[in-house]
């Protein structure tokens, strides 16, 4: 069985949605990924025929176990690109997800282990996620927060940032909305905008940009956050 390019960025577009909450259909995967219907019925033929999905009745679709091991290595390798970007190259964090798409498909093992004995396997990747996946239960399980979903009169850290959204990294580094940004939570408005005070400046974020940023209260001044 050949693993292409395209079957390795399905299985990984499903590994992540799936890690997002999101239950997986055709039409995630179209949006995911940014194809047409029909190319997406012609490949879950494909990987299902090959045994790296199942599919229910329901529509749902779901990984092997050899399907989850390849998008696993995959995002595993991916994250560390991302880091190699930021850490070594010291490329901008928002730039960092798209080039890793293209380079995640042509490091061979070698250098991935070189990768990993000079980076590390722990800690986060430069959008704030830990090294590996985790669901949304698994962050409210460690306190943290969907910005969308804290009280007004609120201090609290920013952690992690959807990354598959390009435009929307741009807008949240212009506005130094960034993982370790810390911000003050000002109103929830009826236009259904967040009001915010970063570094001092007032700052407005829509319902869609708020819920793909996740927070944990702000440490004081001398204190570390729990």
């Amino acid at each position: 069985m050949k693993i292409t390019i395209s079957k390795e960025n399905y299985l990984k577009a499903i590994l992540e949605a799936e890690a997002e909450g999101e239950a997986v259909i055709a039409a995630t995967l179209a949006r995911w990924l940014r194809v047409s219907a029909p190319a997406v019925t012609m490949a879950i033929r494909r990987l299902k025929r090959d045994g790296l999905i199942s599919l229910r009745k329901t529509g749902e679709i779901s990984l092997t176990p050899s399907g989850r091991d390849i998008a696993g290595r995959l995002f595993a390798r991916h994250q560390l690109i991302e880091r190699m970007l930021t850490e070594i190259f010291g490329m901008e964090w928002y730039k960092v997800h798209d080039e890793a798409e293209q380079l995640e498909h042509a490091v061979s093992a070698d250098f991935e282990n070189l990768l990993v004995a000079h980076l590390g396997d722990g800690g986060f990747c430069p959008h704030g996620n830990r090294m590996g996946l985790e669901s949304p239960e698994e962050r409210r399980g460690r306190g943290w927060l969907p910005l969308i979903d804290v009280a007004p009169e609120s201090r609290v850290e920013v952690m992690s940032v959807f990354e598959r959204d390009r435009p929307l990294l741009e807008y949240l580094d212009r506005l130094a909305v960034r993982p370790g940004s810390v911000l003050e939570v000002l109103a929830h408005n009826i236009d259904e905008t967040v009001s915010l005070r970063v570094g001092g400046a007032p700052v407005h974020l829509g319902r869609g940009a708020a819920a793909k940023v996740w927070v944990k209260p702000a440490a004081s001044d001398g204190q570390e956050a729990p």
